[in-house]
């Protein structure tokens, strides 16, 4: 090979490398920093998920379009205020820019879950006494769930420390030593000590599944927002579905199949293993009524 040869092949690979860097760096996941707090409900945390410049960054687009949060209605579906949830948040369009699109890559690579199947992020302040009560992340009505089906994880990226309170609590979830543990924990709000939880801390994140694996919703998910007794609390949450939410499942009652795998899943027995996805119940549309002759 000649020097010129040999000084394109070197460009090229500057390129590749410089490319690579630049598409995957803000997706690179350590699984060491990854540690489990529950396997019932399944629930783990990552310590330092996000730099200071993404928190930073998260809470400078919401500062200044704050609403009232809402709830969904059992019932309609539609949002409404509850004193059950008493923050302020709005919500950041999918890839608004490089820095959302990185998280929302590192998101995709921690779960193993397609960035289609995500809701936009949305990012939540909670002042001095604010909450939110415990709650599904699944839903029971259903309108929400004809888009993209239940939320099957959640994550929630803790986006400024807090002095006292604000932990995200698990009331439900298995007696373990680590619960026992934290009940003589004095640092923790008595809310938190009810149960497993986790402090806000600024950059980490935590992971839970509303859902059993084989999507059926898992009740000992439950969680909350304790008050926030000393300080301000910002985080992020993207909630994650079962399905692409970037697309609409129809409800119509037409016998289609809303995957290209359902006719495979079919062949391997799964409308009797998992008939609440594959055939639907009353509050759940399902993916393959076709494939498994429900119509």
């Amino acid at each position: 090979m000649n020097s010129s040869s040999q000084l394109a092949s070197f460009f090229f690979l500057i390129f590749i490398i410089a490319f690579i860097h630049e598409s995957s760096s803000s997706a690179i996941i350590n699984p060491s920093k990854s540690k489990q707090i529950s396997w019932k409900p399944r629930a783990f945390v990552y310590e330092g998920f996000l730099t200071d410049e993404e928190c930073n960054h998260l809470i400078s687009l919401a500062k200044s379009e704050l609403k009232r949060s809402a709830v969904a209605d059992n019932e309609s579906g539609k949002s409404k205020h509850s004193e059950v949830r008493t923050s302020s948040g709005m919500f950041i369009s999918k890839a608004k820019d490089p820095i959302v699109s990185g998280i929302e890559d590192k998101i995709a690579t921690w779960t193993f879950l397609p960035k289609e199947n995500g809701e936009e992020i949305q990012v939540l302040r909670y002042e001095e006494g604010q909450k939110y009560e415990p709650h599904y992340d699944y839903f029971v009505d259903k309108v929400n769930i004809a888009r993209g089906g239940h939320r099957f994880a959640t994550v929630l990226m803790y986006l400024t420390d807090v002095e006292k309170g604000g932990e995200t609590v698990f009331p439900k979830a298995e007696e373990s030593h680590r619960r026992r543990s934290m009940a003589a924990d004095d640092s923790l709000s008595e809310c938190a000590k009810k149960g497993i939880a986790v402090k806000p801390r600024k950059g980490d994140a935590l992971l839970f599944y509303s859902l059993h694996p084989n999507a059926t919703p898992d009740p000992i998910s439950l969680h909350g927002g304790c008050p926030v007794l000393q300080g301000e609390k910002w985080s992020a949450t993207k909630w994650i579905h079962v399905d692409s939410f970037d697309k609409t499942v129809g409800t119509d009652g037409n016998c289609t199949d809303a995957d290209e795998n359902c006719e495979r899943w079919a062949a391997l027995g799964e409308c009797t293993k998992n008939p609440e996805y594959m055939l639907g119940s009353a509050g759940l549309p399902g993916y393959c009524r076709k494939s498994c002759k429900a119509c």
